[in-house]
């Protein structure tokens, strides 16, 4: 199971600490930066990420609406059939403006209860690639 990890620079700490928590579960973490080098053509690595993923987790909060790149990448696996049902919204922070169509989406509230959300998370992880397995 290969997961794309959407996040803003600014929750760097909650995307590196759940990349972790995956990691540990077998699940491969594409996370963009640490796997962009310097240098790099980041637009081609993300298409090429978003390709192979399995599943998109973005960590949504008020950085991560205003950021176009999150946006992009949002888009791409709402759009993408690849990825039909595997968007898992993880909301970092009380959002606000967070789109209509991620909140149908029923977001893991990372804010209300860290453990109980980080269970929810590995569970909707675990289930998909259950259902990847039993896909081929």
């Amino acid at each position: 199971m290969r997961i794309f990890l959407s996040y803003a620079q600014e929750d760097s700490p909650v995307a590196a600490a759940l990349g972790r928590e995956l990691t540990k579960a077998k699940i491969q973490v594409w996370n963009p930066s640490q796997e962009v080098e310097p240098g790099e053509n980041w637009s081609l690595k993300i298409g090429e990420a978003l390709e192979r993923a399995d599943a998109v987790i973005v960590l949504f909060s008020p950085n991560s609406g205003r950021s176009p790149w999150i946006q992009r990448e949002i888009e791409y696996a709402l759009t993408s059939p690849r990825l039909e049902g595997r968007l898992i919204v993880v909301e970092v922070k009380p959002t606000k403006h967070m789109p209509w169509i991620l909140r149908k989406l029923q977001p893991i509230r990372l804010y209300e209860s860290p453990t109980k959300a980080r269970k929810s998370l590995l569970s909707r992880v675990e289930h998909l690639a259950k259902a990847s397995a039993n896909a081929q």
